[in-house]
């Protein structure tokens, strides 16, 4: 089992500092710098069974910017991640977050791939529960 260094994790909490703050600008052509595409997406669809497709950068943009709009600013995002490094070159890290939209308090809880590149680390799969309505069920084989 492959065990980070102190520095190996900082590098790491300075990405997602990175990114959330590009995220609360809305900055989401920026956000998408920082991805390997074809992203892959895996979530789960209504009727109890996964769901999961690759985004081009034009899909994930657009799906950002449906989610996200103006930027996370004033949502009072507060974000606990715990990565788990596979490799030194490949980092899942999970997340457990919570924001308040208009008054109310939402919870989420998903995952990331990281993977590093020879500009950095970059987002490579996105793995979070809700996401799926009218998407097609994942199929075996």
């Amino acid at each position: 089992m492959y065990q980070p260094s102190t520095a190996e994790l900082k590098n790491i909490e300075q990405w997602f500092a990175d990114y959330d703050a590009l995220a609360e600008q809305g900055a989401i052509e920026q956000l998408a710098d920082l991805a390997v595409f074809p992203m892959n997406v895996a979530t789960d669809a209504p009727g109890g069974h996964a769901s999961v497709c690759q985004w081009t950068r034009a899909e994930y943009v657009e799906a950002m910017k449906q989610s996200m709009g103006g930027g996370t600013a004033g949502l009072d995002l507060r974000s606990t991640r715990t990565p788990r490094f596979l490799t030194p070159n490949l980092v899942v890290v999970e997340t457990e977050a919570s924001m308040t939209i208009e008054g109310e308090k939402h919870h989420m809880h998903y995952a990331d791939l990281l993977v590093r590149t020879e500009d950095g680390w970059a987002f490579q799969t996105m793995v979070q529960g809700g996401w799926g309505h009218g998407w097609p069920p994942a199929k075996r084989g």
